[in-house]
């Protein structure tokens, strides 16, 4: 079977244009969700309007997807999957690839090319290393700390993006435009203030800083495409409809949505033309709808489904405990906290989560979602919970939440979570289980992550939704996890 590449790729499926050889775009982080979302958008705002929007792509430190990619002339498929069925579209929008960790000079220099007028960014909510009680930078962190000693030190992305805006602004002062499209609220303003944290720690000079301060924009967005994993099945799929072999296809739901602040201090790609993109000046309340809504309560099912032994999302919500319990966290928590964008119907919006949640035919994988908790879960939980523990009322889907999460990914001693919970990539665990060693019960276990800077002090000062989370994980390691689904359905 030939391979995709330029030659051979059907235009008809092409989606959007190609881009130039210019490029000015700098991505970090390129990835899954890059490739189905926003390159996607990009490739349809070039057919729209021209303009030199050829995309840079950093890998991390895999050469997995940039090596396939060049071999494929840059050419890649989106497997649009839906229980309508399966669709292949094409993207030619990557024109020039580095690796983050083998190459940290040369995506500085590219940051700090004045020809790149927008940085994006999808390095994931731990990427930012924010700590989640002060909001300020962990300097100490393992990514971050190398990268202050200078920039040839600097592989972590945030490192990166700081010493090339820092580069920037001694060599040409160029406005630019840095555009979060990271899963967490406020995207933007965390980027930069973890950018400027780093910089001033890094010892950066006032020039650097007012540069960042006044030429660099930093606009919120909120980004929403449910984008599983690639596998062997995958790349069957897309043989089989294509006629070729691509070695880095990209499934993704036919679902796509971007909110974005128009704020691009260098101009921007024709993004409005894109499908499912807005611009808004309400981005927060859409990120709330987004974070509280569909990631909430994705987590919940990912771990009421991963202690159920269901391997898949939607094989997950068919289980009517599950969905009852969504639809409970939904209604009478999640929802009452979120002042709702203008004109948006929550209604609608709630029954097209449901059908996505019900999409066999995408079959996202329970651990994927549930991997990365401990970061997910402290921009989920704690504001919607601390609004009805100060009126005084329990927020039982919260707490089933949190102890879901807990079962999981920190187990108390003698529970096994199984092996679907064994396969969330939980970067805390070495320390969930350093932190709860010799625990004398399940209060205390529930007690030590409640009060160990996992979630804000105040969430933890709340003794009766700690109370709350440990009689669940009781219920969870001596009658099964759908008894404590309905506990907290009662």
């Amino acid at each position: 079977m030939p391979t995709l590449n330029s030659t051979n790729a059907p235009r008809e499926r092409q989606i959007g244009a190609s881009a130039p050889d210019r490029t000015g775009i700098v991505h970090l982080g390129i990835g899954q969700f890059h490739r189905a979302h926003a390159a996607v958008n990009t490739a349809q705002a070039m057919a729209a309007e021209d303009g030199d929007w050829g995309i840079v792509g950093v890998a991390n430190r895999s050469r997995r997807i940039i090596d396939s990619m060049t071999a494929q002339d840059n050419w890649y498929s989106v497997l649009q999957l839906s229980p309508e069925g399966a669709d292949v579209q094409l993207v030619d929008v990557h024109r020039k690839y580095l690796v983050a960790s083998e190459q940290p000079g040369e995506v500085i220099d590219e940051i700090a090319d004045p020809a790149h007028r927008i940085i994006t960014l999808t390095i994931t909510e731990k990427g930012y290393n924010k700590d989640s009680n002060s909001g300020k930078l962990v300097t100490g962190s393992p990514e971050i700390a190398p990268g202050l000693t200078g920039p040839e030190a600097a592989t972590a992305p945030l490192a990166q993006l700081a010493w090339g805006l820092a580069k920037r602004a001694r060599e040409s002062a160029a406005p630019l435009t840095v555009l979060s499209c990271d899963n967490m609220q406020s995207a933007g303003s965390t980027t930069r203030d973890m950018t400027l944290q780093f910089l001033v720690a890094a010892g950066a000079d006032n020039k650097v800083l007012d540069y960042v301060d006044t030429q660099v924009s930093f606009p919120n967005a909120m980004v929403d495409r449910i984008v599983p994993g690639t596998n062997d099945q995958t790349r069957s799929q897309v043989e089989e409809i294509l006629g070729l072999r691509d070695e880095s296809p990209v499934p993704a739901e036919a679902f796509t949505m971007w909110v974005i602040e128009d704020q691009f201090a260098a101009g921007r790609p024709a993004w409005e033309h894109a499908n499912g993109v807005t611009f808004s000046d309400e981005v927060e309340a859409y990120e709330l709808v987004k974070l509280r809504l569909l990631n909430g309560s994705h987590s919940l099912i990912s771990y009421l489904g991963g202690l159920s032994g269901s391997p898949t999302i939607p094989s997950a919500h068919d289980r009517q405990w599950i969905a009852n319990c969504v639809d409970a966290a939904i209604h009478n928590e999640y929802l009452p906290s979120i002042e709702l964008p203008t004109g948006f119907d929550a209604d609608a919006y709630i029954t097209q989560l449901s059908h996505r949640w019900q999409n066999h035919a995408l079959g996202d994988k329970t651990f994927r979602v549930g991997s990365d908790g401990s970061a997910k879960l402290v921009q989920r939980i704690p504001e919607p919970a601390l609004r009805m523990l100060r009126m005084g009322q329990m927020p039982h889907q919260m707490a089933l939440t949190t102890a879901s999460w807990i079962a999981c990914v920190a187990a108390p001693e003698g529970f096994d979570p199984g092996e679907i919970a064994d396969a969330m990539d939980e970067p805390q665990r070495k320390n969930l289980a350093k932190l709860t060693a010799g625990a004398k019960d399940i209060h205390e276990h529930v007690e030590r992550i409640m009060t160990g800077g996992f979630f804000p002090e105040e969430l933890g000062a709340h003794q009766e939704f700690t109370d709350r989370v440990a009689e669940f994980i009781r219920i969870i390691t001596t009658d099964g996890v759908e008894k404590a689904a309905a506990e907290a359905l009662s």
